[in-house]
């Protein structure tokens, strides 16, 4: 866009703030954290603990942190605190998100279609052994 820095930085900074209303009506109580790496800022993500699953509703990381595992380590994180707890952990992948092979080597499956989305599930082995 033939926009200023500054109106760049108003848009961001709007369209955050309507992401962020959206996610603390629709996931409240849901953690908002921003990830740090080093002690920097890497990125954000909401994440919703529930009785029954874990939601990551949200992650994003910046570009010069992605490739480096930050995000294995803290979904992987996340992975563990569901198997000490039983609980399966839900995603909402886009369908072009590149991102789905990722969540796919970690273990996730899809479970559903959602048009423009897909529900993505993980599950312990032991769930996994109690569902069969």
């Amino acid at each position: 866009m033939p926009w200023s820095e500054e109106m760049k930085e108003a848009f961001l900074r709007q369209q955050f703030a309507a992401q962020h209303a959206y996610y603390q009506e629709h996931y409240a109580g849901a953690a908002f954290d921003v990830i740090l790496w080093d002690g920097v800022a890497a990125g954000r993500w909401y994440v919703a603990r529930w009785t029954d699953e874990i939601r990551i509703v949200d992650i994003a990381l910046l570009p010069e942190y992605r490739g480096r595992g930050v995000g294995t380590r803290l979904v992987g994180e996340i992975l563990a605190e569901a198997g000490r707890k039983g609980l399966p952990v839900c995603i909402h992948v886009e369908r072009d998100n590149p991102a789905h092979g990722w969540y796919c080597r970690l273990g996730f499956r899809d479970v559903s279609d959602h048009g423009v989305y897909r529900r993505m599930e993980w599950r312990s082995e032991a769930q996994l052994k109690t569902a069969s």
